[in-house]
């Protein structure tokens, strides 16, 4: 079984950071989740359809590695196994946080409608923000994958990738959003700002025709 004190403060540090992404717009009305290792084998995710910006605990359950709800009288987001499938593959992982920009939505869209599957990002200094990057004078791609309502079946494939690219940081869904994680929340937060920086400056540079 889970620590319950765990869980109350991988709760906060959530609702913090969903008041950080709402703020922001990344996080509009209902969209996105969140979620946080508790141990070795559960974690504490956002309860499917609440608004992030105005989470609280009770906006919070726990769920376990096989999917399982382990808090009586919640749903999980519908999204759990994107989820799940990360701190399967990662033992070191302790966040997962999903948004839903505007600056990654289009992008994502775009990409798509332009035949690519990746977007990738170079030569900014705001790369450094992620693990094992250390110059500007570095690239990191950022998969866009089709969307997809089964989401087992896409969660599948973004294991498959990943399984294939190791040196992955977060990917995107086409017309839904973008997907990135960390060793603790605070890290995986600094990740989501990072992107949505960059994602930012790719829309800026396409308005600009460059």
């Amino acid at each position: 079984m889970y620590d319950e004190t765990i869980f109350k403060t991988r709760a906060a540090e959530i609702i913090r950071a969903g008041r950080f992404f709402f703020e922001r717009g990344w996080v509009p009305a209902t969209a996105g989740n969140f979620s946080a290792r508790l141990d070795a084998d559960h974690m504490a995710i956002t309860v499917s359809g609440r608004h992030k910006g105005e989470l609280d605990e009770d906006g919070i359950m726990v769920v376990d590695l096989e999917g399982n709800v382990l808090t009586k009288d919640k749903r999980p987001s519908a999204e759990t196994f994107l989820h799940i499938i990360l701190y399967r593959r990662d033992p070191a992982l302790g966040s997962v946080l999903h948004t839903h920009s505007v600056n990654a939505t289009l992008l994502s869209i775009l990409a798509r409608r332009e035949g690519r599957t990746e977007l990738v990002l170079s030569d900014y200094e705001v790369l450094k923000a992620l693990p094992g990057i250390d110059t500007h004078a570095s690239s990191v791609r950022v998969p866009v994958f089709a969307n997809d309502q089964n989401i087992p079946r896409l969660a599948a494939q973004v294991d498959d990738h990943m399984q294939k690219h190791r040196d992955v940081h977060g990917y995107l869904i086409e017309g839904h959003g973008f997907y990135t994680w960390g060793v603790d929340v605070e890290t995986a937060r600094r990740h989501v700002e990072a992107f949505e920086f960059l994602f930012e400056c790719e829309m800026q540079l396409r308005r600009l025709g460059s």
